[in-house]
């Protein structure tokens, strides 16, 4: 679904992909294999992608970060699951282009915000997480306002992932960034939702970006192992489903100019592949 706000009066404009989870090894795939078409079809400036999930359902290392830039990847945010490999944590502080949620301790590695050039324009990133059925965090509400007024004196472009689990915690901060934001983008339930919307204001908005990885799964996960899990209350690992994928997210169309969200659209996009998936 494409929803378009206000018209764009100076004329230029900047194209963003931005994409929700990438699960695993045939979320992987998925994403190398149709990243190419997807920038050529909407005119990408530039890609934006939660990859902590990438590493055969939680974290990524060093290996799979580099094999996801080189698909087109120029930004990779995370969330709670950025902890899930040790090899990861030296990386943090000299890759500017992997973040981590800004709300977290100082103590730990990384960056969680980042000025990235593309298009011909600055471009602002700021990763934060949630605190609703989430691990302990600072307020993402008090980060973001001192974050997004740091960075608007920078440029007025500013891309948002609040990894989260609660609607309305998502829906909250959006709100708030309304008229500072370019767009709150949603990651993590892995569960694409159909609230896209532009204020009018400025900012884009949408609650989850979606899940690149196995359709038929429980987000991301084999489904029959999950059901196990919940049935018997017994502490599951990660075993990736298997088969076809989706690769989803959403476009940004932002004026180059003040920021404003122009348009945004939601992709689902189905991935086949003739050999199931190994474990």
């Amino acid at each position: 679904m494409e929803l378009q706000g206000m018209d764009n009066l100076n004329g230029k404009t900047l194209s963003i992909l931005f994409f929700g989870d990438i699960m695993g090894k045939p979320g992987r795939k998925a994403f190398i294999s149709m990243l190419s078409s997807l920038k050529e079809e909407f005119a990408a400036d530039m890609v934006i992608a939660n990859g902590e999930n990438a590493d055969d359902g939680s974290g990524i290392t060093p290996a799979v970060m580099n094999e996801l830039f080189a698909a087109g990847a120029d930004v990779l945010t995370t969330g709670n699951h950025i902890w899930g490999n040790e090899d990861i944590f030296p990386v943090l502080n000299r890759e500017s282009r992997l973040l981590r949620p800004a709300n977290i301790s100082s103590c730990v590695p990384g960056h969680g915000s980042g000025l990235f050039e593309h298009g011909g324009c600055t471009v602002a990133v700021l990763n934060l997480i949630g605190r609703v059925f989430m691990p302990p965090c600072d307020c993402p509400f008090q980060q973001a306002e001192e974050e997004i007024d740091r960075l608007l004196a920078l440029t007025p472009i500013v891309v948002v992932d609040f990894h989260a689990e609660a609607t309305s915690e998502k829906q909250a901060l959006g709100w708030l960034l309304k008229d500072k934001a370019s767009a709150v983008i949603g990651t993590h339930t892995h569960v694409q939702t159909a609230d896209e919307s532009i204020a009018r204001e400025k900012a884009a908005y949408i609650s989850d970006a979606g899940m690149t990885g196995p359709v038929r799964s429980v987000i991301g996960l084999d489904p029959d192992k999950t059901l196990k899990a919940f049935r018997k209350e017994i502490p599951m690992c990660f075993y990736m489903a298997k088969g076809e994928c989706a690769v989803q997210g959403v476009h940004l169309l932002l004026d180059a100019q003040n920021g404003r969200a122009l348009k945004i659209t939601r992709i689902n996009r189905p991935f086949k592949t003739r050999k199931p998936w190994k474990s």
